[in-house]
């Protein structure tokens, strides 16, 4: 796509770069040999990615889709944190997509860019620019606002560039369905060895995830791709029950992740796809909206939050599944107690900064002086250096209640003007593809009621990617509506 960028033909910058790739793989194998700094072996995959980008960066989008399943979280240098390999492809792909940008500013299309969701993700880049200048901590923010633009360039504006047709949405789930389920098969043998013990699946699903919760997220997410997928096949076919034979691996996957978050995630999105047919979304938009407030003004006024306060001694971790849904419902799971023991903090600091916060990424930085000792818990100290486990409370905390506003409004308007986009759509496979898209996005919603995962490759990929999904949609619904 770029090989036109400098007025050179695809046929000639193809037959110099294989030259140089040529040279290059000669060249790094004898001085990786003569030096024994063997890593210098791998320069030649380097240039093939930039060869690739130059050719085609469609395909470099796909690698990287390819290669989140298998992503590693690494430390570099300097205490930067990475997911290794895809958040160096994102970082690539986002420099090519803004040459490729720039150079055809004309003859683009610019519906999807007027799109409200499009103004809404800008928004959303913009505000957390604003209190980037504001924050408390500048290079923690700095690094949080250089990771958030890297993510939405390519999840978001990218893909909304190249996942348009039915064909390309069955190009993505394709690349991405095998990797995910070479990583379930992989966890699940661990697994398997332990006896499927919830003490250990922690332990079972590294290094590619992080935490169990992880991994049951991540598989809960991409079931609405695999339901609707089989449905583009026809019934009984092999594909079909493949199909149906990988819906029902993901199911137990979810299962056996023992992560309550997404069990709840899965059993909201199939009454959602009801809401969605039914065109219940606004009502049901609107009853969430005000439960919400109500929790919060209730726990809020007199601060009867501290009613909620745990004991101390009865609060641990349980090695029993059975016996963490009991003591979730009793308040002594050490989990979720300390989740509220964040939230608490997070209410505090809420108070100190409401407009700008304290900045994005520097809630774990300054959380401890705002916590009350009374919902303290065994695992306060926090050395793994988590979040606050609520990413909506996060944005208040880190962007003031604008910034929480702004994401909600983005969330909300997904919803709504993804259902009449289901209606509107006339084609069956990209009806699909929007009811896939809002399931995906409602279940990831539903998850950052106890997590912060929008900032990770494996959960934030996919919200900005549904997102463009549905916005495409809607402009294509737009242009036929006009010609007709």
């Amino acid at each position: 796509m770029l090989a036109n960028l400098f007025g050179i033909s695809t046929e000639t910058i193809s037959q110099k770069l294989f030259m140089i790739f040529g040279v290059v793989i000669l060249c790094s194998i004898f001085i990786g040999v003569a030096t024994d700094f063997y890593f210098l072996a791998a320069l030649p995959v380097v240039v093939l990615i930039g060869f690739v980008a130059v050719v085609d960066f469609k395909k470099l989008f796909y690698l990287a889709i390819f290669t989140i399943p298998f992503s590693i979280e690494m430390t570099l240098p300097g205490g930067i944190g990475t997911d290794f390999p895809p958040e160096l492809l994102i970082i690539g792909l986002m420099l090519v997509y803004l040459l490729y940008f720039i150079k055809n500013l004309r003859n683009i299309d610019s519906a999807f860019y007027k799109h409200p969701i499009t103004i809404l993700v800008i928004m959303h880049l913009i505000w957390t620019f604003v209190t980037t200048i504001h924050s408390y901590d500048y290079l923690v923010s700095i690094k949080f606002l250089l990771a958030k633009f890297w993510y939405v360039f390519v999840f978001y504006f990218m893909a909304g560039q190249l996942i348009r047709s039915s064909k390309d949405f069955k190009n993505l789930f394709w690349i991405f369905f095998f990797p995910i389920f070479a990583t379930v098969f992989y966890v699940m043998i661990r697994h398997s060895a332990t006896g499927f013990s919830f003490k250990e699946i922690n332990y079972c699903v590294g290094p590619f995830y992080r935490n169990h919760v992880m991994y049951g997220c991540i598989v809960a997410l991409f079931l609405p791709f695999i339901w609707y997928v089989k449905k583009w096949y026809p019934k009984w076919s092999l594909k079909w029950w493949f199909l149906i034979g990988a819906l029902f691996i993901g199911l137990v996957a979810v299962q056996l992740s023992y992560t309550r978050a997404a069990y709840v995630g899965i059993a909201i999105a199939i009454m959602a796809v009801y809401i969605i047919r039914f065109r219940l979304m606004k009502a049901a938009v609107g009853l969430a909206i005000v439960l919400a407030l109500g929790v919060v003004i209730h726990l809020v006024t007199n601060s009867n939050y501290m009613n909620y306060a745990p004991e101390y001694k009865n609060t641990v971790t349980h090695n029993r599944f059975d016996n963490l849904l009991s003591a979730t419902a009793k308040g002594e799971d050490i989990s979720t107690m300390e989740r509220v023991y964040r939230w608490v903090a997070g209410y505090q600091m809420s108070q100190k900064e409401p407009l700008t916060g304290f900045g994005p990424g520097n809630f774990y930085g300054f959380y401890k002086g705002y916590t009350v000792t009374s919902f303290e818990t065994y695992v306060s100290d926090n050395p793994e250096q988590s979040g606050i486990h609520n990413y909506y409370l996060m944005l208040i905390v880190e962007q003031g209640f604008l910034g929480a506003f702004i994401f909600l409004l983005l969330c909300f308007y997904m919803l709504i003007r993804g259902e009449t986009v289901f209606h509107n759509t006339t084609n069956t496979k990209k009806k699909y593809m929007v009811m896939t898209a809002i399931l995906t996005v409602i279940i990831i919603d539903c998850l950052l009621l106890i997590n912060d995962m929008i900032e990770t490759d494996k959960i934030g990929s996919f919200f900005f990617i549904c997102m463009a999904i549905v916005a495409n949609v809607d402009v294509e619904n737009s242009d036929l509506k006009k010609r007709k």
